[in-house]
């Protein structure tokens, strides 16, 4: 499979019109316009019944006692866990092209409850839910996309992998609220081809400017 994008160059930098937070000049972070990302992918394997779509950036910190806090520092080697920032799955097998905005645009406090996306699909639950909780002005359940907002205190450059998945089923067996562990779990045994492409996002001015 191949997979290709109009808004994200792989291993390049991810616009901002893409990112949850983007730079400001009056403060550490803003957000921003939070909009999905153009995709479309080719070279489909024979048999494939319906297509998964995840974005994961394996570059948060493991642990969030310092994040985005003043005088503090995240070291660029400190241990790392995976964050979801998108599941969609159920994609019928004839759509091969998502367009700027299909599955969300903007920034919703308590997350977006009904993304939208195209007809059949499921959008489940990303991790700006876990993320969120314990801010009262955010908390919610997130689903569908939210895009970059690594801590603007993080040494490391974060990658943001967008994988799309060719499977051998029409629907995983999946409950309504579901995240990204879940829908991997769910796939296994069922992919029948994948195709990634990497973009690179901080909000760290050191890093952002380079």
């Amino acid at each position: 499979m191949q997979l290709r994008s109009n808004d994200i160059s792989d291993q390049q930098p991810i616009p901002a019109r893409f990112a949850f937070g983007k730079l400001a000049d009056d403060a550490p972070m803003a957000l921003s316009d939070n909009v999905s990302p153009h995709l479309a992918w080719s070279e489909v394997p024979e048999g494939t019944r319906s297509f998964a779509v995840l974005c994961m950036d394996p570059d948060v910190p493991s642990k969030a006692d310092d994040v985005n806090q003043e005088g503090k520092t995240l070291p660029a080697d400190m241990p790392r866990v995976d964050f979801c920032h998108w599941v969609m799955i159920d994609i019928p097998p004839q759509l091969t092209e998502l367009d700027s905005g299909a599955c969300g645009e903007g920034v919703v406090a308590g997350g977006k409850q009904h993304p939208p996306g195209p007809a059949g699909t499921r959008q489940g639950l990303n991790d700006y839910t876990g993320f969120m909780a314990g801010n009262p002005d955010m908390a919610g359940q997130y689903h569908g996309y939210d895009g970059p907002c690594p801590p603007w205190n993080d040494e490391r450059l974060h990658h943001y992998v967008f994988t799309v998945y060719a499977l051998d089923v029409d629907r995983l067996d999946l409950p309504d609220e579901f995240g990204g562990a879940d829908a991997l779990k769910a796939m296994d045994g069922h992919v029948l081809g994948q195709a990634s492409l990497t973009g690179t996002y901080s909000l760290n001015p050191q890093i952002a400017k380079r």
